[in-house]
């Protein structure tokens, strides 16, 4: 049975941000240079997180950076949040990724924007603990 993208249930500034967004920024930390890098990525809004896609999998030098610190800064227009990362290895989990992706992007965008390989995504939760700030 097909499980279905859910839309993020809480309406805060940072969603509402995010809602018609193709690209955000991302902050990480450099695993060597400890300074903060930031770059542009895509991403795919759903079950109350942020996915993303590394283009070049687990090769991917922001990828490998929230291998070593999963703390990750997320700017979508003028909302900042900086959150904890999760990087995803799982078959099933990377497939279901790209195919949110494929959704989004269209097929024939990721085919020729991510050369891969595709083993690997990054889930961003937007349920904030208690104690988490902005």
């Amino acid at each position: 049975m097909a499980r279905t993208r859910k839309p993020v249930t809480s309406e805060d500034a940072f969603s509402r941000a995010l809602k018609d967004r193709r690209q955000i920024s991302i902050s990480v930390i450099g695993r060597r240079s400890g300074r903060t890098i930031t770059l542009p990525v895509w991403f795919v809004l759903a079950e109350d997180a942020l996915w993303l896609l590394p283009v070049y999998g687990s090769q991917t030098q922001w990828y490998r950076n929230l291998l070593m610190n999963p703390a990750i800064t997320i700017k979508a227009g003028a909302e900042r949040l900086t959150l904890r990362s999760r990087t995803l290895k799982g078959a099933q989990a990377v497939r279901r990724v790209i195919r949110w992706f494929r959704e989004k992007y269209t097929p024939e965008i990721i085919a020729r924007l991510y050369p891969g390989p595709l083993n690997v995504a990054v889930k961003v939760s937007l349920r904030r603990r208690a104690g988490e700030t902005t």
